[in-house]
C-alpha cells in the first residue's frame, strides 16, 4: 500500500478529513474519560524543527505519550541537517529509523522532496505556504461548537498568509465559503484563489469580509521570518483588527479563532480574545492534541 503523506489539507480526500475530525473529537473524550489505549506502543515520531514552536512541539509530543509511543526532537542544530546533508538522504536514514516523521520547516519544496524520499507518512506542521494541522483543529472546535462547518461562512481578516492558504484550502475540501480581507498586495496565493472559485471572495474592507460570518479568524500581521517589516505591516494594516465591533457584523452567535501565539491589541483586541462568550482561542490550542493523534492514527493505518 503506498504510503499515505499529509503536507496540505489536499492530500486527504473531504470524506477523509471528516473521518479525521470525528476520530479527533473521540480521542479528545476518551482522553477526559480515561479510556485511552496507548494504540502507539512501540512507535516512534520523529519530530524535525527548522522553526520554532510552543503549541506544535507540546502537541505532538504529547499526544505520542499519551497514545503509548515516543517522539524525538530533531534540530538542525543537533543533526546532520543543520550542516548540509542532503533532504534525501536525510529523509531515506531517518524514516528507516521511526514510524512517521512531523516536520516544522521553511518552504514547502524541502517538505516535499523529504516526503519523496520517505518509507514513513509524513506530517507538514507548518511551511511559510501551509499550515493544515492547524485546520484541523480549528474546524473540529467549530465542529464541537456549531456543529458541521459545510455551507457555513468563514471570515480570514488579515495577511494571506501560510494559515489563509490552508483556509481556502479547506474551504476547498470542507465546503464552506470565506471571505478575505486583505490590505493590497498582501492577498493569498493567486493559484489557490482561481481553484477556490466562487466560495472565495477577497476584500480590502474586514467589514464586508465579517458580515454575515459564522466564523471570524486571524493571525500576526507579521509571522516569523518577517520580523524586519513588524513596523511597515502595522501600519498597512491598520483598520485590520478583530475586535467587538468587527464581530458585530458577523452572524449570530458568530466565533473568533486566532492560531496563536496573539499580539494582543495589534490583531486583535484583548478585550475579544478573553471573551469566552465568542473567543474559542483555547479550545482551538487545544484541539491541536487532539486532531494530530488522530491524523497519525490515519496516517499510519492508511499506509500499513
Amino acid at each position: 500500500m503506498a504510503i499515505r503523506h499529509f503536507l496540505t489539507l489536499r492530500d486527504l480526500s473531504p470524506t477523509e478529513l471528516n473521518q479525521v475530525i470525528h476520530m479527533a473529537i473521540e480521542m479528545k473524550a476518551a482522553k477526559r474519560e480515561g479510556r485511552q489505549d496507548p494504540i502507539f506502543a512501540g512507535k516512534v515520531l520523529g519530530m524535525i524543527f527548522e522553526k520554532s514552536s510552543t503549541r506544535t512541539r507540546v502537541s505532538f509530543e504529547a499526544g505520542m505519550a499519551q497514545l503509548g509511543g515516543d517522539a524525538l526532537f530533531l534540530s538542525p542544530n543537533d543533526t546532520q541537517l543543520g550542516r548540509g546533508e542532503p533532504i534525501e538522504d536525510s529523509a531515506r536514514v531517518i524514516s528507516r529509523m521511526v514510524d512517521i516523521v512531523m516536520i516544522r520547516t521553511h518552504g514547502q519544496e524541502i517538505i516535499e522532496r523529504f516526503a519523496e524520499y520517505s518509507n514513513v507518512p509524513v506530517i507538514n506542521a507548518l511551511t511559510n505556504e501551509f499550515h493544515p494541522c492547524q485546520l484541523l483543529a480549528d474546524v473540529q472546535t467549530f465542529v464541537e461548537h456549531r456543529g458541521s462547518i459545510q455551507g457555513k461562512t468563514v471570515a480570514w481578516i488579515g495577511d494571506g498568509n501560510n494559515m489563509c492558504n490552508s483556509w481556502i484550502n479547506a474551504a476547498i475540501q470542507f465546503d464552506f465559503n470565506l471571505h478575505v480581507a486583505c490590505p493590497d498586495g498582501y492577498e493569498p496565493d493567486a493559484s489557490l484563489v482561481a481553484e477556490a472559485g466562487d466560495r472565495l471572495m477577497i476584500t480590502n474592507d474586514p467589514i464586508v469580509a465579517a458580515k454575515g460570518a459564522h466564523l471570524v479568524t486571524t493571525d500576526v500581521f507579521a509571522s516569523m521570518g518577517q520580523e524586519q517589516e513588524q513596523e511597515e505591516r502595522l501600519e498597512k494594516f491598520a483598520g485590520f483588527q478583530v475586535n467587538h465591533q468587527l464581530m458585530s457584523h458577523a452572524a449570530d452567535n458568530a466565533l473568533f479563532m486566532h492560531c496563536l501565539p496573539a499580539h494582543r491589541d495589534e490583531e486583535v483586541s484583548a478585550a475579544l480574545l478573553e471573551d469566552s462568550t465568542i473567543s474559542v482561542v483555547w479550545d482551538e490550542a487545544e484541539n491541536r492534541l487532539h486532531a494530530q493523534k488522530a491524523l497519525m492514527v490515519f496516517l499510519l493505518q492508511a499506509s500499513s
